[in-house]
């Protein structure tokens, strides 16, 4: 028997006031990682107060308009997922922000809890957005490293989108970030929420732990469906054939150096050494990148 239940959240099951989705640490059972979904009708427009988190407002589809701190953010966005990497805004803690857009769209409010306040409110260019090609065959994805070490500077928060074409296999092999082990690996809790291309479009995620830490989820995920991932190993993410697979990935942790570090299982470590002699995937990169 799964434990998904408490770590699977279908769509509009977690709903909360103007967010189709609403994970703060407190919901989730944890300390640092949240994330919202905002959907504004044309014209409409939402106040944010950042409080001790820092945000990023990253169209998931349509532009919009980020006032913050006396400063102004056009952002372009997009049309979808699939079609583009998008620009976005950065927040910092302890800043009061206004999102507003004339044609309407969806966005993405991914956040880290912090003490910290050194960054300013930014703007992100979609241009300066690292794109990545990762794993090879059946395990080839596209990553979109929005606010990563190295890609973009914030307190604790890390954001990345991962696409997988339909019926591959991403976050594969099952990997690990739940242990502080310097040069090794990094505590960080982590949020996947998904998008399916198609109708009646699916995936499966999977995350399972030890025996000293069970954890135990096998969730069939559809478009707005999310899942929390507090520790353990998680993956594969299954994109089901037919149906190209995209998550938001949100992670925070405790650590002041905002290292991302994973630890694969060994069980399954050693299918990275395969992909040497595989193509990656013809059909990525998505979208403008192809």
């Amino acid at each position: 028997m799964t434990s998904s239940g408490k770590y699977h959240l279908p769509k509009g099951t977690s709903a909360d006031g103007p967010y189709d989705l609403a994970i703060t640490p407190e919901s989730a059972g944890w300390a640092y990682s949240g994330l919202r979904i905002l959907t504004l009708k044309p014209g409409a427009e939402h106040a944010l107060s950042t409080g001790e988190n820092e945000f990023l407002v990253l169209p998931l589809n349509g532009g919009c308009t980020v006032a913050v701190d006396g400063r102004s953010f056009e952002l372009g966005g997009r049309t979808d997922v699939f079609s583009a990497v998008t620009d976005f805004a950065y927040l910092p803690r302890e800043s009061q922000a206004v999102i507003s857009s004339a044609g309407g769209g969806t966005y993405a409010l991914p956040s880290a809890r912090t003490e910290r306040g050194g960054h300013s409110a930014r703007y992100g260019r979609k241009e300066d957005v690292p794109v990545e090609l990762r794993g090879a065959g059946a395990c080839s994805r596209q990553v979109n490293n929005y606010c990563l070490p190295g890609t973009f500077d914030a307190e604790q928060l890390l954001v990345c989108e991962v696409l997988t074409p339909g019926g591959n296999w991403s976050s594969y092999p099952p990997h690990k970030h739940d242990e502080v082990r310097p040069g090794v690996e990094s505590e960080l809790e982590e949020i996947y929420h998904f998008q399916v291309a198609g109708e009646n479009g699916f995936g499966y995620q999977r995350v399972y732990g030890t025996p000293e830490r069970p954890i135990d989820v096998l969730a069939e995920v559809r478009s707005g469906d999310s899942v929390l991932i507090p520790h353990g190993w998680h993956g594969p993410s299954i994109a089901a054939p037919g149906h190209d697979l995209y998550y938001l990935n949100v992670m925070a942790g405790p650590g002041q150096d905002r290292a991302w570090l994973i630890c694969d299982d060994p069980a399954h470590g050693w299918v990275r050494d395969t992909w040497a002699s595989q193509d990656v995937d013809d059909r990525l990169p998505f979208g403008e990148h192809r």
